[in-house]
């Protein structure tokens, strides 16, 4: 049974940073491809970084050069450093593979 759970969200001042973590069970994250994923209130999910199983990573423009995904696949676990961060990066953040959720992790940034 494959289970994901998300830590490390929490309330910080605008400009502040944050590393949320996505620790797996039941899969192997180095093999597979691992996304971030993040919903504000009244919005739809959006992607916002992966790695692949290759240890490619690609992030979303409104992130690009504050968020990085990165993978300790001795842990099995993946992380989203997150810096520099804006009010509009408030929402719950998500962790998915192969069709499997986490539970989220509120980040909430105030200004």
């Amino acid at each position: 049974q494959v289970r994901l759970v998300e830590s490390g969200g929490g309330l910080v001042q605008a400009g502040g940073s944050l590393r949320l973590s996505c620790a797996a069970s039941g899969i192997t994250f180095s093999i597979n491809t691992v996304a971030w994923y993040r919903q504000a209130p009244g919005k739809q999910r959006e992607f916002v970084a992966g790695i692949s199983s290759t240890g490619t990573t690609n992030v979303v423009d409104s992130v690009k050069g504050r968020f990085t995904i990165s993978r300790d696949t001795a842990k099995n676990t993946v992380y989203l450093q997150m810096n520099s961060l804006k009010p509009e990066d408030t929402a719950v953040y998500y962790c998915n593979t192969r069709m499997q959720w986490g539970q989220g992790t509120q980040v909430t940034v105030s200004s």
